[in-house]
Formats: C-alpha cells, structure tokens, sequence
C-alpha cells in the first residue's frame, strides 16, 4: 500500500479528478507499472476494468475514454511500451475497446472510440492486433440482422484503412465476403450508414490492387447502385463521401468506361419505361453543378475533367448533350479560383470535340471567358491566367468559320483589350500563351463584325510583337495572324514579316494551313503593297528580300495543298519554283502598273516573262482566297492580253499558269462581257496540248460557265468538264431524289448555278445525258439525280424531246453493239432508263404518241426481249415507261403502241417468265417487278381483246395459282395483291376468253363438278376461297388495294351472275359481308363516302342482299350524303355516289322522297369540272412500280 500511495503522489488540488480515472474497487490490486507517472495520472489497468463495466456511468466512461486518447497523443511511446508488453493485453484492450463501440449510441462517445482504436492501433504497429480488429469488425457485420447497427463498425473500418492504406489489398483478398454486407449497407434507408459505405469503398478503391480485385464485383453489382446513391444523396455528408469514391474511381480506365456505358444506356431509356435504377453520371454532376454549394461544385467540375481526361473524344459528347457546357460557362464568373480553374480545364477538354461548336455552346459562353479572363489577370495566380488564356485559343481556333464568334464590335474589343494586357504579363509563361490566342483571335472571320476596330488590332500587335524578342526559342504561334493595314513601319513589318516567315519553319505540319490562313487575311496584298512602298527604288533590300521569300514559300504551300483542284505534280511545282524565284525581287510596282506590265502585248523577253508569271500567280492566289484588291474588269482585260501575247510568240506556258488565267477569267467575267474569239481560239489551242484537263480544272461554278458559255470550248471539252465538275462534287444529291420534298428544300448553291445554265442552254443536257451511260456508277448517280431534280422544279422547260432523241440513240447503239446480251454489259443503263420514267410521268396530259415514242417503244422493247428475270434494275425501269406510254395516252395510240408491243415475241415470253415467279418469290426483292408484269400483263389483255390486236405468242398463266395466291394473301404485298386482282378482273370481264392469255392448269386437275361446269374455268370452291380472299384484303383498309378488290369483285358477281344466279346471290348473301362493311364504315364520321365503300354497298343494293344492307341503312347512307358539303368531294366519290344513288332509285329503296330529291338536285348541279377537290394524280410511282390508278380502280 505504501508503495501504491508513494506512486499515487501526494493529495492536493486535482486530486478528486485523479480518483475519477481510477477504478476503486479493482486499483488496489493493480500493479503501480500500469499507472501513468505523468498527467493525465491513468491507471491503464483500471481502464481496462472500468470501460467494460456496465454499473460504471457513460459520463465517466467517456471521461476516462478522453483521458485516455489525450494520454496517446501526448505520450505515445509511454502508453505503447506499457501496452504492448504483453501481446494478449493488446488484444484484449482493442476488444474492450471494440466492445465498447458496439454497445453504446452515444455519438461523442461512438467518435471517441474510433478515434482511440485507430490511433492505439496505428501507435502499435502490431499486424496480429490489425488482424484482431478486423476479425472483429468482419464477425461484428456478419452477425448483424440488419444494417441498423453497423454505422459505427463502417465508420471504424473506412478510418482504419485511411490509416493504414495496406490494409485495403488486405481487407478485400482476406475478407471478400464483407463487400455482400457493404452492398447492404449501399441500400439501407439512413444516408449515415450510406456515407459510411461510400467512405470505405472509395478508400478500398484507392488501392490499385484492390481496385482491380473489385472491378468485377463494381461491374456486375456496384455500378447502378452507386450512380443512384449519389443522385438520391441529400446530406452532404453523404454527397462528399459519393463523390470521392467517384474520383478514386476515374482514376482507372475501366471504371470510366462502365460508368459512362450504364450512363448512355439511363440516357438512352430516359423518358420511355427503361430498366429501373438506371441513372446518368452526367445528369448527376449536373445537379450538383446547379447547387448552391461551392464544394460540391469544384468537386462536381473535378469529376467531370477526371471522366474526359482519359478520352474526350468518347466522353465529351455525353456532357455537351445534358448542356454541362451552360453551366461551367456559367461558373467563370465565380469568386472561387479554385472552381474558376476547374471549370477552364473542363471546357477545354470539352473544345476538343466538335459537338461543342455546333452546339454552339461558344456562342453561349464567349461572353463569359473574356469577363472571366479579364478578372482573372487582376488576380495573383499564374496557373488560372495560363488555364484562362489556353481556353480562349482553343476556342478561337477551333470556332467554325460559318458561325460567328463575337456578334458586337464592343465584345471583339474587350476580348482584344484583355489579350493585350496578358500578353504584357511579366510571367512569360502566360504572355507566351496569350501570343497563341491573339493569333488565333486575328482571324479574319472573328474580325467580321463593324465597324473594324483597327486601332485596337494595331496595339495588339504591337504589344505581341514587342513579346516577341523576349522568348524567341519559344515556337510563338501555330495560328495565323491578321495584319492591320496601318502598321507599315518598314523596320516593323520586317521583323513581323520574318516571324511569320520562321513558322513555315518552326511549325512545318501547319504551313499550308498556315499560308491559307494567311492569303484569306489579306497578307499578299499587304506584302505586295510594301514592296511597292519601300523596295521599289532598290531601298530596304532586306525587306524585298524577306518579302521575296514569304511570298515565295507562301505561294509553294498554297499550291501544295488546293482545295478545290487536282494538287500539282512534283515537276509542275519545280518549275513554279524556278520562275517564282527569279521573278519575285523583281516585282515591286503597285496593282495599276503590274496590271499594265500583264497587259504589254510587245515581245516579252525571259526575265520579263517570268514576272508576268509572278504576278498572274500572285492575282490568282490572292481571289482564290476572297482577296480580290485589283480591278475584275481590268484583270480580265489584262489576263486576255497576257494570253494572245503567249499566243503570238508560240509559248507554251506552264500548268499553273494555264490554270491560273482560266480561273481568273472565268471569275473576273462579267455577265455582259464575252471573251474575244482570238482569246477563246488561243485557249483552245493552250488546253489541246496538255495531256487531259483535270490537270487544269478547279471546282468553282463560273469555271463551269466558262467552259459551257462558248460553243467553241464547250463542243472540245464540255463532256469533260462536266465529269469533273460532278467528280468533284461533294454535296449529297440524295435528298434532292426526294419527290416529296424535292420542291420545298433549296438547292445548294452550285447546283442553282448549274440549273440557270441549263435553262439557258438546254443542250448541256445531251452531256450529261451521255454522262449517266459513260461514267462511273457514283457519277452517274449525281447526274441522274440533278436532272431528275432539274426536269421536276423546272416544268415549263420542254427539253423531253431533246432527251428523248438522245436516248433513242444511246439505245440504237447498245443494241448493235452488244447484241443478244445488252445486261451483261449494261454499266449505267438502268440509271438512263430511270430518267427516261420520269420524263413519261412527267406528260401530265393525254398525248398523242408520236414517232419518236413509238421507236423507243419498240426499242425499249427489244431490250427486255434481250434480258432475263433477273435483270431487275433494266427491267423495273423499262415495264415502268412501257406502262406509262400505254397509259398516259389517247385511245388510239393506246391500241398503237400495244401493237408494237404485242409484235415483240420475246416481251412475251419473258412476260410470262416473270410471272411465274410469284408463285415462289412474293417476299422477295423482285416483289416490284413482279407488280409491273402483273400490270403490263393486265394492260396487254386488255389492249388486245379491245382492239382484237393480232397474237404473236401467247402469254400463259396458271389460274388455280393465282386464286390461291389471291385467296391467301401475304400482309406486305399489297400492292402485288393489287396489280394480280387488276390482271384477275381483266379475266373476268373478258370472260376468260382472251386471244393473248391462255389460263392452264398447274397440273394434272380431277374433272369439274357438274354443279361447276357453268362457272368453268373457277370451282364453286375456288370462288368462295376467292371471295374470302378479297374480304381479307379489303379488311387491311389499303387504298388502292381497295380499289382493285371491289373492281374485282364487281367482276366476280357479273360473271358469276351471267352463269349461275344463285351463286351469285349465295355470295352476296354472306353474313361476314354485313361484318366487313361495318369494320371498313368504322374507319370515320365519313367513311360511307369513300369511293371504294360506296361502289361495295351499290353491289350489294344491286343484288338485293338485304342481310347485309336492309332498307333503313340505306336511308341513313343517303341522309348522310344529303348533309354532306358534296362540292368538296373528288369526282371519282361523286362518281360512285351517283352510281349508288341510281342503283337505289332503280331498286325502289326511296323511302324518304325529300331526302332523294335533296341529293338528286345536288347530285345534278355538281358536274365534275365544279368541284373544288383538287384532283387526285392518276400517274404515280409507288415504291419504284409506275401505277395508273384509274387503271386500278376503274
């Protein structure tokens, strides 16, 4: 006890506080090694006694636990070296210390214990008291009902393994099975138990080798369940948490691809009922850039920049479409540097995506950047000028050309203003990158708006160009610049000259977009001037020279890299090269004296001509690129003077030049001017001597007019400009074949231009007709479908003629020249005959055909009897005209041109090949040309047993295939359905006694039925199959499938009737007709006024089918029709209507006179002519087949 007392010290003040952190009844027994010799005066023995107790009070438990903590933080190698001298104390003091956790609710208490167990635990640096620890854990989570209770467990192991990062590799290959109870916590109600889940899986995926150990378990479960928790977060705790899992997470490859896989598939369901918990990272980030918290925020931006690093090219599309952009533009006017700088580096990852110019996200925020630059250079944070100034450039350079940057002068003045002050930073760092933006901001198309703020640019480049010495190693500028047309100091622009001129050099991948940036600002001219101002007395030599050698490498690379023509070979640039060289230093007058000097018709002597070239060159690449600072009239009139002069002394003048002076005449030409006949001769003559013209040809439409303009070039080389010009075409034509929208969309404006010239020259049109059968398939194409495009906007240009004889002669020749077999060599032949179509749909009204229809009626003919089944693309095309001329023409020439077409043996004969493929083929790509044969076959019958034109050969047909092809229809083929019927009505008309069609049997067939001898050839079953057929197909409430079933069914019951009354009356009779008219009446208010319907309801009045029709149901039809505005009606409804109306009169089904006489009158005052329906197009093509509708209905 003495001891113990002497070890205790004396009593005295604290004393009472010291008693409070021992454990009275147990301390007596305890060795005095276990008490503290310094203060706090704890007893680790009754610590380890008191903690567990359960009489002892929370308050005093939690005092000595603080005690305690305060104990390890200022003694620590005191408190270890007492614990740690036994190894099972160890253990036993992190249980007890463990235990404690799990049994108390107190919060401070909870945080205490943590707090206590990770420093105890990292201090002693004992893995066997780690591993108990994390027994305990892992025991205390699986022996847990539910999550209730395991906040202060999570929160315990995240901390642990914050503190000891091994410890992460160690809790996932040891203990796996947690991450089941982790997924748990990850859906528990309480953001508390959440938050501590999402801590411990973002330190967990902080280790890379854990973080590949749990790829698959994120992939396959975690990933939705991640996503959602951090959307649905609402306490911050829980938001910060999220979001640095997220951030550990974006470090890897992997996990940004599935994150931004199960976005686009939340993005992709979004607004239709999708798989639930689907949630977008985008829209979520988004969120919380929208919130009001600063830290959430910069985390937000963080996140965003860490997704895009790894690819802004697959990511940043996902950001620009939920509007991110918007929204970080938005932020650059925030206090924070922090989220300034973050959102500059977002954007700028974003920029390098061209959604975000089209989205047109720049225009939005410009405004924003240049604000947010100009506050940010008043700020002392180099890192967010550099950030600023980066973004700018991007922008500036990357901005499209076709929309506008800076829509006010004010904003392109302020954003130059905040250029020139960071360019006169004394970091030189972000004065270089300011140089970068002002040569992206000079270009010409930012500086559009008015008025031009030259003053402003002038000290801009003054500010750059006095930067410029101070990093010279720097490589300055990857951008064009553009010039001020007041800064002519000679000393300056030699220096500025030679900057410029180095970049070819610095930069040599960017020189030739470099040199078109530069032509299109205005520097030839700008060079030119100042050799005319300061060299032209042989003063300033070393301006001449350095403006000789811009021009010259400028000249080089704009010739390397054209646009719009064939690129020059190595020796055509060779020769440039020489002339360029020696003529440049010597070219130092102004615009007027070198105009004159091109003009000079006197002999021209080698040096002299070599400057003429100079400066035609020069003149040339400066209108190429829009600087057109000489005179058009006068340029034109010199460049002819320059051509007769090499004329006169029998000079053949390089390619470039050639090319040149045609360019330039072709531009300069005004409407009213015409070249001299000796300039066109001379031109000739230049372009007969080199080897094919595509070595002179540049894509420009009044190129195009310059060659077609004069029949002298245009007969010599016409067909080939015309090639090259639809070569080089790029826009797509494809659109423009659209007939419905064909007159709506405006045409490009190449294509306007080459439509004017073909309006005032419409034998440009035999070119291109020779185009489509010469060139290659893609050509061709393009040409059939601007002249497809040509004839339908152009109605009033009567060129069918013209194109038809053409044709007729293309086709002559094919047939000689590749005579039996013309589709094995038919290259562009469907194409010609596609036109051909279009030019016969085009007839709108009934013409007589002439002689030139009727030849290419025969030879169209003849090419089918040249061709098999299979050779769709002529076929299609050729039935197509075939049909429509027998169609869209007087009576008489009807029976005309059948004649002719009757005469063609083989037409027949391959008529009835095609045929018999629908019995095999209904679905299949042919379906079209079979409905053409179907048809033409029908029209033929028709034709011929009409006129009884003489029979060459006789086209057979099985008849029991077409009843079962009829009487069970496939749903996609209605328009075959309908063309068949067309051809099955023809039959019935004519009683199936046509000279042309022969019906035959599939096969060997039993002897008719004596009940079916009279209908013969059909079956009294055959009929009914039939007639069950055409209630089917009318039920598909298709138009002209309509149409075409009651025609044929009309005809059905006239031959049915004319042989066998009483099955005629049997089928009429049929209770499924009385459900069939009230299903097609079920389509609207007026359905009972559709032509179809009223021509199936006069049937049954005619045949008195009273159970299908009774008496008051025609009363209501006919009292509908009184009330019916009938002036707005087609002729062919009024038509049907009177012939329902007859049919009731004649049938004496009057019941109410008032309601007869009021439609009889209306009826009587509308004569065709007089309704204002506008009348329905009885020539159509539908889905590639050429259709007569009154052919199909009537």
């Amino acid at each position: 006890m003495a001891v113990r007392e002497a070890a205790a010290g004396p009593r005295g003040p604290g004393r009472d506080e010291e008693t409070a952190l021992l454990y009275e009844r147990a301390h007596s027994r305890h060795d005095p090694c276990w008490l503290l010799p310094v203060p706090p005066r704890l007893c680790l023995a009754c610590v380890l006694e008191l903690l567990p107790e359960p009489c002892v009070s929370l308050v005093r438990k939690k005092h000595v636990l603080s005690c305690f903590r305060d104990a390890l933080l200022r003694h620590a190698s005191l408190v270890v070296q007492l614990v740690a001298q036994d190894q099972r104390i160890c253990i036993h003091f992190i249980s007890m210390l463990f235990g404690l956790l799990c049994n108390v609710e107190d919060g401070s208490v909870i945080d205490l214990c943590i707090e206590v167990l990770i420093q105890l635990t990292t201090q002693l640096k004992l893995e066997q008291t780690v591993h108990c620890l994390l027994d305990e854990c892992h025991k205390e989570l699986c022996n847990m009902p539910s999550m209730r209770g395991s906040l202060a467990t999570l929160t315990l192991l995240g901390k642990l393994v914050d503190a000891i990062p091994p410890l992460a590799d160690k809790l996932v290959m040891e203990h796996s099975n947690l991450m089941e109870h982790l997924l748990r916590g990850l859906v528990y109600p309480n953001e508390g138990v959440r938050a501590s889940v999402c801590y411990l899986y973002g330190k967990l995926y902080s280790s890379p080798v854990a973080a590949e150990m749990l790829s698959g378990h994120f992939r396959e479960k975690l990933c939705p369940l991640f996503l959602s928790t951090l959307d649905g977060a609402q306490t911050k705790e829980l938001q910060i948490n999220c979001l640095g899992w997220l951030r550990q997470l974006l470090k890897y490859d992997l996990f940004v691809s599935v994150i931004m896989n199960e976005s686009s598939l939340a993005e992709s369901t979004e607004g239709v009922e999708g798989p639930p918990g689907k949630t977008s990272l985008p829209l979520v980030l988004k969120k919380l850039l929208l919130s009001r918290d600063e830290t959430l925020q910069v985390a937000s931006a963080h996140c965003i920049t860490a997704v895009l690093v790894h690819s802004p090219a697959k990511h940043a599309p996902a950001f620009i479409h939920a509007d991110i952009p918007e929204f970080l533009f938005e932020h650059l006017s925030s206090s924070s540097e922090v989220l300034v700088w973050f959102s500059y580096n977002c954007l700028i990852l974003l920029a390098e995506e061209p959604l975000f110019f089209s989205k047109c996200h720049t225009v939005y925020g410009i405004e924003s950047v240049v604000r947010s630059l100009q506050g940010s250079l008043r700020m002392n944070n180099t890192e967010l000028h550099k950030e600023g100034l980066l973004l700018f450039a991007e922008i500036l350079t990357r901005q499209p050309e076709e929309i506008k940057l800076f829509t006010s002068s004010t904003m392109c003045r302020d954003a130059g203003r905040a250029l020139q002050e960071a360019v006169n930073s004394p970091v030189l760092e972000v004065a270089a990158e300011a140089v970068k933006a002002i040569s992206a901001f000079l270009r010409k198309d930012h500086q559009s708006a008015l008025p031009v703020q030259y003053r402003e640019l002038r000290a801009l480049l003054e500010a750059m160009l006095n930067r410029c010495a101070d990093f010279s190693q720097t490589p300055l500028n990857r951008r064009p610049l553009r010039h001020s047309e007041q800064a002519t100091q000679p000393n300056l622009m030699e220096v500025f000259l030679s900057i410029l001129h180095s970049l070819f050099v610095i930069v040599p991948h960017m020189k030739e977009k470099f040199s078109k940036k530069l032509a299109s600002s205005s520097f030839i001219r700008l060079t030119l001037e100042l050799k005319a101002r300061f060299c032209s007395s042989l003063s300033h030599s070393d301006l001449n020279q350095v403006c000789s050698s811009f021009l010259y490498d400028m000249s080089l690379n704009l010739l390397s890299a054209p646009e719009k023509t064939e690129p020059p070979s190595q020796e055509e640039l060779s020769a440039v090269s020489a002339f360029l060289q020696h003529g440049l230093p010597e070219v130092h007058s102004r615009s007027p004296e070198s105009l004159a000097f091109l003009s000079d018709r006197q002999y021209v002597e080698g040096t002299a001509r070599q400057r003429q070239y100079c400066i035609l060159l020069l003149f040339y690449l400066a209108y190429i690129h829009e600087d057109r600072f000489v005179s058009e009239a006068e340029l034109f009139v010199a460049v002819q003077s320059f051509l007769l002069s090499l004329q006169d002394q029998d000079e053949r003048p390089p390619l470039t030049v050639i090319r040149a002076s045609i360019y330039l005449l072709a531009i300069c030409q005004d409407k009213d001017d015409a070249l001299d006949e000796a300039v066109v001769s001379a031109i000739r003559k230049f372009l007969e001597g080199i080897p094919d013209l595509h070595l002179v040809y540049i894509h420009h439409p009044l190129l195009l007019r310059f060659f077609l303009l004069y029949p002298e070039l245009m007969s010599r080389f016409g067909h080939r400009v015309l090639e090259l010009w639809f070569s080089w075409e790029e826009s797509s034509y494809e659109e423009l074949d659209d007939v419905s929208s064909a007159g709506q969309s405006p045409l490009p404006a190449s294509l306007a231009a080459l439509f004017s010239m073909l309006r005032s020259s419409p034998s440009i049109l035999l070119i291109l007709l020779d185009l489509i059968y010469s060139s290659p398939v893609d050509t061709a194409r393009k040409v059939l479908i601007v002249l497809r495009t040509f004839l339908r906007r152009n109605e009033d240009v009567q060129v069918g003629g013209l194109i038809r004889g053409h044709f007729l002669l293309i086709l002559q020749n094919l047939l000689v020249e590749h005579g039996a077999s013309p589709s094995g060599d038919s290259g562009n032949l469907p194409l010609l005959l596609s036109l051909l179509s279009l030019l016969q749909l085009k007839n709108k009204s009934e013409q007589e055909l002439d002689s030139m229809a009727m030849k290419l009626l025969h030879q169209v003919s003849k090419l089918c009897g040249k061709c098999s089944p299979a050779d769709v693309d002529i076929l299609q095309p050729s039935f197509n005209f075939l049909y429509w001329s027998l169609h869209q023409t007087t009576p008489s020439s009807q029976q005309r041109a059948a004649a002719v077409l009757l005469s063609s043996t083989a037409l027949i004969e391959l008529l009835e090949k095609t045929l018999a493929l629908t019995w095999t083929e209904v679905d299949s790509p042919r379906t079209a040309l079979l409905c053409s044969a179907w048809l033409l076959a029908a029209s033929f019958s028709a034709q011929q047993h009409a006129g009884s034109l003489q029979v060459h050969q006789t086209l057979s047909v099985e008849l029991d295939q077409v009843l079962k092809v009829l009487s069970f229809p496939k749903k996609k083929a209605a328009l075959l359905s309908a063309a068949i019927l067309c051809f099955l009505r023809t039959a019935l008309q004519q009683s199936f006694s046509s000279a042309l069609v022969a019906l035959v049997p599939s096969g060997a067939q039993p002897p008719p039925a004596p009940e079916d001898t009279a209908l013969a050839p059909l079956g009294t079953s055959q009929v009914l199959s039939l007639v069950i057929g055409l209630q089917n197909l009318l039920v598909q409430k298709d138009p002209l499938l309509s149409y075409a079933c009651v025609a044929c069914l009309e005809a059905l019951l006239d031959y049915l009737h004319a042989r066998s009354p009483d099955i005629a009356f049997h089928v009429v009779s049929q209770p499924w007709n009385r459900f069939l008219l009230f299903t097609l009446l079920d389509a609207g208010e007026s359905s009972f006024l559709r032509p179809e319907i009223l021509r199936l309801m006069t049937l049954f009045v005619r045949f008195q089918s009273s159970s299908v029709l009774s008496r008051e149901e025609v009363g209501h039809v006919l009292q509908g029709a009184a009330l019916a505005d009938l002036s707005t009606l087609s002729n062919t409804t009024l038509q049907a209507l009177r012939g329902f109306f007859l049919q009731v009169q004649s049938m004496g089904l009057l019941a109410d006179e008032s309601t007869a006489q009021t439609l009889h009158v209306s009826l009587e005052g509308l004569s065709p002519s007089t309704s204002s329906a506008e009348p329905p197009l009885d020539m159509l093509c539908l889905g590639g087949v050429a259709v007569s509708l009154s052919h199909i209905r009537d």
